[in-house]
Order: C-alpha cells, then sequence, then structure tokens
C-alpha cells in the first residue's frame, strides 16, 4: 500500500489550539502522538512547509497530510468470534463485545479487536491508523459494548474520520445510571466542545435507564457528564464508585462492568453516499442488569 495524502483547508482561525491537537480530532483513529510524529518527520505540510506541532492554525491554511505506507502489521492474527453487523468491500461495523480491548498495547498484545479482525478480514484493512491498529477509525473503552465501524481501505479510513471530525455521525448509546434522574430529558455540556443529549427510557430500582445521543466524541464524555450532574453510570469504578457501591446495597444487584453500550451509529457509506444505520443488540449482562432492576409488578 503507498503513501497516500490528504489537502483540507483551514476555515476559520484557531488561536488557543494546536496543530496536533486539530489533526488528532481530526483523525480519530489516529494518537496525538502518532500526529506529533507525522508533523516532525515532514510527513504534515502548513502551505507546502513543516511546521511544529504547536503551529496555531490560521484561516486560509492548507494543510497537507501524507500518510506513510504502513509498515507490516506486528500484531498476530487470531481467531477470535466477532458479531458482524454489517460488511462490504469498504467497512465493517460490529458490535464489540464487552471486555475486548480495541487495540494492542503494552503488556496486552494479544487477544485485542485488531487480532480479531487481522483474522476476519484477512490483512484487508487500511493502514492510516498505524501498525498497532489497523482498520480502526473510532474507540470504544475496554468495559463498552456495542457499535463500531472499521476501514478495510484508506480512502474508506480518510472518510469516515473526516465525518467523526466533523460530528456529522450520529452515536447513540443506551446506559444504567445510579439513582432516579429528576428529569426525563436533559442535556449536559455547552456549545459544540462536548455535548451530550440524553432521555429516559425507563425507571428502575434505585437506578435509571436512559439514551444518550453524543454530539461530540471526548474521551469517556458520556460518563464524565453524568458523574457531573451526580448520576454515574453504574459499575463505573472510576467515575462513580460510591454511588455503585451504594446502588449494590440498595438493590442486592452487582454490576460487573461499565453499564454502558454503544446502541446505534449511523454514517454516510464513503463508496455509495448512502446514508447507514446500524443497530447493535443490548448484550446479556446489559439485559440481566435491566430484569435485576425493573421494579417488581
Amino acid at each position: 500500500m503507498d503513501e497516500r495524502s490528504e489537502r483540507f483547508l483551514i476555515e476559520r482561525s484557531l488561536p488557543g489550539q494546536r496543530l496536533d491537537k486539530v489533526l488528532a480530532a481530526r483523525y480519530p483513529a489516529a494518537s496525538r502522538g502518532t500526529v506529533q510524529r507525522l508533523i516532525e518527520e515532514g510527513h504534515i505540510l502548513v502551505n507546502g512547509r513543516t511546521a511544529k506541532p504547536t503551529h496555531a492554525p490560521r484561516a486560509g491554511e492548507e494543510i497537507t497530510v501524507n500518510w506513510p505506507a504502513p509498515r507490516p502489521a506486528t500484531a498476530q492474527a487470531e481467531a477470535i468470534p466477532l458479531e458482524i453487523l454489517l460488511e462490504d468491500e469498504d467497512l465493517l461495523v460490529l458490535n464489540k463485545a464487552t471486555g475486548m480491548v480495541v487495540h494492542p498495547a503494552a503488556g496486552n498484545e494479544e487477544h485485542t479487536l485488531v487480532n480479531a479482525l487481522l483474522h476476519h478480514c484477512q490483512g484487508r484493512l487500511s493502514g492510516i491508523g498505524g501498525v498497532a491498529r489497523p482498520g480502526i477509525v473510532h474507540r470504544l473503552d475496554k468495559e463498552t459494548s456495542g457499535c463500531l465501524i472499521v476501514a478495510k481501505n484508506d480512502a474508506s479510513h480518510l472518510a469516515l474520520s473526516a465525518q467523526f471530525a466533523e460530528r456529522s455521525t450520529e452515536k447513540s448509546y443506551v446506559a444504567i445510571l445510579c439513582g432516579q434522574l429528576p428529569r426525563d430529558s436533559g442535556r449536559q455540556g455547552e456549545g459544540r466542545e462536548a455535548l451530550t443529549h440524553y432521555q429516559v427510557r425507563e425507571r428502575l430500582l434505585h437506578s435509571t435507564l436512559v439514551d444518550a445521543r453524543l454530539h461530540t466524541g471526548r474521551t469517556h464524555q458520556i460518563r464524565v457528564h453524568f458523574q457531573h450532574i451526580g448520576f454515574p453510570v453504574a459499575g463505573d469504578t472510576t467515575y462513580g464508585p460510591n454511588e455503585t457501591k451504594l446502588l449494590e446495597e440498595r438493590t442486592g444487584y452487582h454490576a460487573p462492568r461499565v453499564l454502558l453500550h454503544a446502541h446505534k451509529l449511523a454514517f454516510v457509506h464513503p463508496r455509495t453516499g448512502d446514508k447507514q444505520t446500524v443497530t447493535a443488540p443490548w448484550p446479556a449482562d446489559f439485559q440481566e442488569a435491566i430484569d435485576r432492576l425493573r421494579p417488581p409488578e
């Protein structure tokens, strides 16, 4: 696979933003460290010239991204079962199992989604994500289940990454929250930087089942937002350990993980231009939580 280039214009000046941060947001599959390395190695140009990662993009500047040809993957293919929801020659959408790490990392180089994809796709994955995470366009936490899209070629990867950066994808989650939300609907966050809309789906024992729609994609955004209003996601020992413990004491139900599921993903197909909407069925442990927490009739 040869080097691939992409150009785009900065529409408005971003004096408070660094070039590496802007590009990391535009290409969610590439870590900020990867972007910094590409800038420092001269693969990313501003108006045809090399720049520093700290450069503040200005309106009218042309950014050129030269994605180097990927090195051979170091991760090994593994025959791990995958629940495929949609697949064609350009992409696939799968229902990621809870507990599955998306890409290899130090100390966790086996049994990841990338290992499974290398086997399933027999190497036909985009290389833009780098050798550690071929094909990966966006992320889900280890404990979060649900819809995750994977690109099989670089053209699809670039087009899908642009949709995530432009926030034109639609990402809907379901979550079980500790406590009873006082309002049936609402939103968290200000402006477009980090915004989550929620709607109560069902009121459970000392907990609430909600639909949550992400308008942005900040790290742990849903978990942080619900913690902020005092109703963290059940099972979240990072953002809601005390509330999770109290829920168990009140109901006798022990949440085995963060009870968050990426229920629906809508995007424009990079080749056909058709809108695709994919829904991931709830996993067994999520349904069991609802059954255990549902009030008796």
